[in-house]
């Protein structure tokens, strides 16, 4: 999208003010599908560096994830945790993952998430 769409921007806002980390939202960006749960930005880098502190292999990079930078104005990205990316009738990862979307980029979106068959 060259402009983000305004309601998804909205609901971003609401999670990012910390009053829910339970919206489930299914968006289409780059040709992938991805379904999930959002959460606000802090909760989530929180998370992210929680996993890679845990990691042998990736803990230096747990630092990048504490920093707590606020930005001005309206979020510019979703972030997801609890989320696959849908392909054909399988959820990957299995356990679900963390991504961090543009809202700029996202081409469509629904309320919810959508399920999917791993058989």
């Amino acid at each position: 999208m060259s402009k983000p769409d305004e309601l998804l921007v909205d609901v971003a806002t609401l999670v990012e003010s910390g009053q829910s980390n339970q919206m489930s939202l299914t968006v289409v960006t780059g040709g992938a599908v991805i379904t999930g749960r959002l959460a606000p930005e802090a909760v989530w880098r929180r998370r992210v560096s929680e996993v890679l502190s845990d990691s042998s292999h990736l803990g230096e990079f747990s630092a990048v994830f504490t920093a707590t930078a606020r930005r001005e104005g309206p979020p510019a990205h979703l972030h997801f945790h609890m989320a696959r990316i849908l392909q054909g009738t399988v959820g990957i990862p299995e356990t679900g993952g963390m991504y961090r979307v543009a809202i700029a980029d996202v081409s469509a979106w629904t309320m919810g998430d959508f399920s999917y068959s791993d058989h």
